[in-house]
């Protein structure tokens, strides 16, 4: 039999998958704080993508010189460029980006995706298949979890609770995101996931050899220095 990877050979692949994180993250943070102003009590997306940093375990010193950043030169050449395309078979993506190039931003992905069977659309192609929305993922198994997490999101201004085994998602305007968390966070309602995303109104089922395309294509994305989120419309098995 084979060997498998070595404990050294998996501990450089997690660094480089953390750091490859951490960029993201510092991204997102300078660009928060150049466009919406350095306080977090003032930045709803700087306290948010803080918030994500502090979760993965980002150093304070990491995060401040994230902030420093967003006053410096450099800061300036970074902007965001949300491309928007298709996938194999035709699932509908929208990727989110921040580069300091954009010339080779594009052309990274579209050789993504070309490689995969995919192209880039026009801007408004497949945006309209989606919503931009507020999205906390809470586990609700416990009995009456599901009724007070229903009168607390909804009384904070959340949108929609939808609740499937034992698992609710609420949805919420994104100007009303961080008063819901709030809400959530002091009924003790702890979502696994909170974030601002682009949700599609409707999943395709994508199965086999278009399912595996579709992930390694998501994967080489993901590796992309300087992509920062890709969403999609496929409906994929676990």
């Amino acid at each position: 039999m084979g060997r498998g990877p070595s404990i050294e050979g998996r501990k450089n692949a997690a660094d480089a998958s953390r750091g490859k994180l951490f960029t993201k993250l510092i991204r997102e943070i300078t660009i928060a704080a150049r466009t919406g102003g350095p306080d977090p009590a003032g930045n709803a997306r700087l306290r948010a993508g803080i918030d994500k940093a502090k979760a993965v375990s980002m150093p304070n010193d990491t995060i401040e010189r994230a902030l420093k950043r967003a006053s410096g030169a450099d800061a300036d050449k970074m902007e965001e460029i949300r491309y928007e395309g298709y996938g194999p078979s035709g699932v509908a993506l929208i990727i989110d980006c921040m580069t300091d190039n954009s010339q080779r931003t594009v052309a990274d992905v579209r050789s993504a995706l070309a490689k995969h069977g995919g192209n880039l659309g026009t801007s408004g192609s497949v945006a309209f298949q989606f919503k931009h929305v507020g999205e906390f993922v809470i586990d609700t198994s416990k009995p009456g979890s599901e009724d007070k997490l229903l009168e607390v999101a909804l009384d904070a201004g959340a949108d929609d609770v939808q609740t499937d085994a034992g698992e609710s998602i609420v949805l919420t305007a994104p100007e009303n995101f961080e008063k819901v968390k709030q809400a959530l966070a002091a009924a003790g309602l702890n979502a696994s996931k909170a974030d601002v995303i682009w949700r599609p109104d409707n999943r395709t089922p994508v199965n086999g050899d278009v399912a595996e395309t579709l992930r390694d294509l998501l994967d080489k994305l993901d590796d992309l220095d300087d992509v920062q989120n890709v969403y999609h419309n496929a409906e994929l098995a676990m």
